[in-house]
C-alpha cells in the first residue's frame, strides 16, 4: 500500500476547525459514549482520535493504525505501525466505530472487500464502519494540469471501487462531509511539494517543480474552495 506521510502534518486537515467540524459530523452518524471503542484506519498522527477521545473522555484508549509510525503522533492513542487486514483478522476487541477516512482507494479491490467484510465481523451490535474519500463527481481541490489529469484518473477508478462497496453492502447510507477551505498560496505550496495526496506520490522533483510553477502563475494568493468527502456507513 502507497504510504502518505504528510496529509495531516500542517495542513487544514490538522487544522483545531477542521478536526473539530469533521468529528462533529462523525457524531451525528454514529453513537457513542465514553465506553465505546473506536479503531481508526489510516490514522495518520491520530489528531482526530486524539481529539474525539477528549470530546467523549473515552475509558478506553482509541486504537490507530497506519504503516506510518510518526514521533509526533498522539499520545492519546494506542497506535499500531501494522497492515489493517493482519489486526482486523486477530484482534479480539469488538468496535463501536471503525473509521477509514481518506484511505480505502489506497488498498487493491480484493483487499477492500476482505477489510470490510472482517470489520463488520468485529463490530458491535450497533457499531458502524465509516469509510471517507474524496468526492468523485463534485471535486474542488486546486491543480495543476498534471495533477489534475492523475487525479480524475483516480477518482474514476474510486468512483468503481464505491460502486462494488455499495453492490457489497446494499444498506450502505451515503451522506458527504463538505469543509471550506481558506489557505495561502504559499502554504499551498508546501503541501504539494511536500506531497500532500496520493495522486502526487509517483510525480517525479521536475513535475512537481513544473506543477509549484503553474499554481503560482494560476491561483490569487488566497485559495478558496470546498474539501468534499463522500461517506459510506456501514453496518453489521
Amino acid at each position: 500500500m502507497a504510504s502518505l506521510k504528510n496529509w495531516d502534518n500542517k495542513t487544514w486537515l490538522s487544522s483545531q476547525n477542521y478536526i473539530h467540524s469533521f468529528n462533529s459530523f462523525l457524531l451525528k452518524q454514529v453513537k457513542l459514549d465514553k465506553n465505546s471503542r473506536i479503531l481508526d484506519i489510516g490514522c495518520g498522527r491520530g489528531k482526530i482520535l486524539a481529539n474525539l477521545s477528549i470530546k467523549l473522555k473515552l475509558q478506553n484508549k482509541p486504537i490507530g493504525l497506519d504503516i506510518e509510525s510518526h514521533k509526533d503522533k498522539s499520545e492519546r492513542i494506542i497506535f499500531k505501525k501494522i497492515d489493517a487486514i493482519n489486526f482486523v483478522s486477530k484482534t479480539k476487541i469488538t468496535f463501536d466505530l471503525i473509521l477509514i477516512k481518506q484511505t480505502i482507494h489506497l488498498l487493491r479491490k480484493q483487499q477492500i472487500l476482505k477489510l470490510l467484510s472482517i470489520c463488520k465481523k468485529i463490530l458491535s451490535p450497533n457499531g458502524k464502519i465509516i469509510v471517507l474519500s474524496l468526492d468523485p463527481q463534485k471535486n474542488e481541490i486546486p491543480t495543476f494540469h498534471l495533477m489534475k489529469k492523475k487525479l480524475n484518473i483516480s477518482l474514476k477508478k474510486d468512483k468503481r471501487l464505491f460502486d462494488m462497496i455499495i453492490k457489497d453492502n446494499p444498506k450502505t447510507i451515503i451522506k458527504k462531509f463538505i469543509y471550506s477551505v481558506q489557505i495561502s498560496k504559499l502554504k499551498y505550496l508546501e503541501m504539494i511539494n511536500n506531497r500532500y495526496i496520493s495522486t502526487l506520490l509517483n510525480f517525479t522533483d521536475k513535475e512537481i517543480i513544473n506543477g509549484l510553477n503553474e499554481v503560482i502563475r494560476k491561483y490569487k494568493k488566497i485559495l478558496k474552495f470546498k474539501d468534499r468527502l463522500i461517506c459510506f456507513i456501514i453496518k453489521k
